[in-house]
């Protein structure tokens, strides 16, 4: 099989990871990302990668972890990515382990495992509470050496702007423009793997890293790409409110025993354990968020009358909190001035991971040929919603399956030189334009972002309905026709423009899936509805969205 050049965007796990592996093929990877590995979201996750290793002897298996997973998404995931990305995960930690990850190990010198949300069994491996930072160190090693032999380049400092087509409306390369200089350059490659994470930007401050600003995924639904599941966003159950940004308290500390509890009749109400009596703390996600979300605006037990609940995690040994939650006690003590092992955590549940992004199927294909997209960015394993110790497997396992779908394609026909031309001087001429047309008299771009971030965390909560949902799409369509102006910087004048549509296809996908799964809670709908268990699919084309519900294991025909 020939080398291939292929383009990456984003160094995060996803991103390492492929590079990694298509390096290791023998490919040649240009490796693009606005800041180094090191500063990835990827780095700040904190519980575990899930893998059924049965190291507890409580007879596990990559089928009950299937079953789990999909049970988890709400029966929306793609079954055969699942089943893959299951039957994998024991040798993914196998080959992470090898490379030098700093798993935590058990008396027996066996990697260590413990429970986590939506999970029976003790599935999830971890390196302390800082198991992100342990995987992508590991795998960043592997890409300096392939840097040393010149198989991997990377460009830090870059954004995306578009993907070069071809006459055959093959993806061939990128458009993408440098922060620091505003240089807009043309990228060719034979393959591109969109690898970008999450929609963070969009909904402002929450857990995750600003970096991770949507603007990939929004300038590739203005090429038509078909994104889905957008109206699927998870709500972490434990953050807490710093100055800067809601932070998490991993779910690390309810499966090493914490609990959650609220005041009632003067006494400690463990609200979980008596509506769930069988996982109680440990239910998915998205159960628990909405569970804290009735205590404190339903049952109006929120403490101290206000919006949290208590985790509880001081009865545990000194030496868990300390060491296997580590991190949670360096955010305690450091944000909020309280010790975990003596004081209760006030904690209330915010945005935390996107379920929906870029559709892809079994390979990570996308509607575009030759683009693909892996990690948080991609729509295939978690369907309605994620389970905790899930995103690093699928980020890793995605990076894993694309390369090797690209290692095995036939080379593809490239751009012709002048039709890059064509296409690069188009977007320079967009530039010029926007160099002239600014005015400090148009509305600031952050002012904007606000207002926007303001109107989708009102309409995109735990629970939405119909009024608001619509109130949302009227707010953003008076935002669009807007003048902003930037502060110089022309990457955010086109990325706040483009949020803007992107916003708008979450509100649409979120009043066209009319029933309650999973991280989608309709107030008029409350039930799940079977005519619902699809894939939503929407498409911005000719500036109107068009939407449908897909069977959730579509190809996607070539």
């Amino acid at each position: 099989m020939d080398t291939k050049d292929v383009i990456v965007i984003g160094a995060g796990l996803a991103g390492l990871t492929c590079s990694v592996k298509l390096a290791e093929y023998g490919n040649h990877v240009k490796l693009f990302s606005p800041s180094p590995s090191e500063r990835s979201q990827s780095v700040m996750a904190m519980g575990g990668i899930n893998a059924a290793l049965d190291n507890k002897g409580q007879e596990d298996s990559p089928s009950q972890h299937y079953t789990d997973t999909i049970n988890g998404g709400q029966n929306i995931n793609n079954h055969s990515a699942v089943e893959k990305l299951t039957q994998d995960a024991p040798t993914i930690i196998e080959w992470l382990s090898n490379i030098g990850t700093s798993f935590t190990r058990d008396e027996n010198n066996n990697i260590d495992q413990r429970y986590f949300g939506g999970q029976k069994k003790k599935r999830t491996v971890y390196a302390g509470a800082r198991t992100g930072k342990q995987v992508v160190t590991a795998i960043n090693a592997m890409a300096r050496k392939y840097e040393e032999e010149h198989l991997i380049e990377r460009y830090i400092g870059w954004r995306f702007l578009s993907v070069l087509l071809n006459e055959d409306d093959k993806c061939n390369g990128v458009i993408l423009i440098n922060e620091l200089t505003d240089e807009i350059k043309a990228f060719t490659s034979d393959c591109v793997v969109i690898a970008t994470g999450g929609t963070n930007r969009i909904f402002g401050k929450i857990s995750g890293s600003q970096q991770n600003d949507a603007g990939t995924t929004a300038r590739l639904l203005r090429q038509e790409i078909k994104l889905a599941n957008l109206e699927m966003i998870q709500y972490h159950p434990t953050t807490i409110k710093t100055p800067v940004k809601n932070m998490l308290i991993t779910e690390a500390a309810r499966g090493e025993g914490g609990r959650l509890y609220t005041m009632r009749d003067d006494k400690k109400w463990y609200f979980m354990e008596e509506w769930y009596p069988e996982l109680g703390a440990l239910m998915p996600r998205d159960v628990v968020s909405c569970s804290i979300y009735k205590v404190c605006n339903q049952h109006n037990l929120g403490i101290d009358a206000e919006d949290y609940v208590y985790l509880d995690v001081s009865f545990l040994p000194e030496e868990t909190v300390k060491v296997k939650l580590d991190e949670v006690y360096e955010v305690c003590t450091k944000y909020l001035n309280l010790d975990p092992t003596k004081q209760p955590i006030p904690v209330y549940p915010g945005i935390h991971y996107f379920m929906g992004g870029i559709l892809t199927d079994d390979e990570h294909k996308t509607s575009i040929k030759n683009l693909y997209a892996i990690g948080e960015c991609s729509v295939q394993y978690h369907g309605a919603n994620r389970l905790g110790g899930n995103s690093l497997l699928g980020a890793i396992h995605g990076g894993f399956i694309a390369a090797e779908e690209i290692n095995n394609q036939p080379e593809p026909n490239k751009n012709t030189n002048q039709l890059v031309n064509a296409l690069l001087e188009d977007e320079l001429l967009e530039y010029d334009h926007w160099k002239k047309s600014q005015s400090s008299d148009y509305i600031s771009s952050y002012k904007i972002e606000q207002e926007l971030s303001d109107i989708m965390n009102k309409a995109m909560g735990i629970y939405r309905d119909e009024t608001t949902l619509k109130e949302a799409l009227n707010q953003l369509e008076k935002l669009e026709e807007k003048e902003i102006y930037s502060h110089e910087s022309y990457y955010e004048y086109i990325l706040i423009k483009s949020l803007i549509q992107l916003a708008k296809a979450f509100i649409i996908s979120a009043l066209e899936r009319k029933e309650s799964r999973g991280a989608h809670q309709r107030i008029e709908y409350p039930e799940m509805d079977e005519r619902y268990q699809k894939t939503t699919v929407i498409q911005l084309i000719n500036n109107e969205y068009r939407i449908s519900f897909n069977d959730t294991d579509e190809k996607m025909g070539w």
